[in-house]
């Protein structure tokens, strides 16, 4: 069940991609000129940010496979806690943004940039309550070599969200 939630998740993030690139391509001078008013830095530093979280979630995987069930609650809870970080990054980013008045009708660029990043930054939040109750269960023993199903469905929707995030960074912070 979770591999059709995850692939009606890209679906909807691939028509959203699709858009922004047809709209992209009408007012290129407007899509480069506002992507100037975008924080790269805090763009990059969350993307290394997922990267991270999903190498730690790829360590609680191997640990649960191995029966190594601490270990794999200690790797979901560091995952957890940069997911964390991204939060606090891209809060920030919004409130920069809202402080500049940057708002989803300053124009087309920055409807799709809140609508695109927002979008992608509930599924961290709900990334989020899905690994803080796998690591619950890990942490309780739920899970063991023979039986971490639950460990690999968080997994998959969480690499999900950062192979997301590494789609979008590039494709409305860098792209030009």
């Amino acid at each position: 069940m979770i591999w059709i939630f995850i692939y009606a998740e890209l679906l909807v993030f691939g028509i959203l991609f699709l858009a922004y690139a047809f709209a992209r391509a009408r007012n290129v001078a407007l899509f480069n000129e506002s992507q100037l008013h975008l924080n790269r830095t805090a763009g990059a530093v969350n993307t290394l940010v997922l990267i991270t979280s999903s190498y730690f979630v790829v360590r609680a995987v191997a640990a649960i496979r191995a029966d190594r069930t601490r270990a794999c609650a200690r790797w979901l809870l560091a995952a957890v806690a940069m997911a964390g970080i991204f939060v606090v990054v891209k809060l920030g980013e919004y409130a920069a943004a809202s402080a500049h008045g940057i708002t989803m009708s300053t124009n087309t660029f920055f409807m799709f940039y809140w609508a695109m990043t927002f979008f992608h930054f509930m599924h961290v939040l709900l990334g989020m309550v899905i690994l803080l109750a796998v690591w619950w269960k890990a942490r309780h023993g739920a899970y063991s070599a023979a039986e971490h199903t639950g460990v690999e469905t968080g997994a998959s929707y969480w690499h999900m969200v950062d192979m997301v995030w590494i789609i979008l960074f590039p494709l409305v912070y860098v792209m030009h």
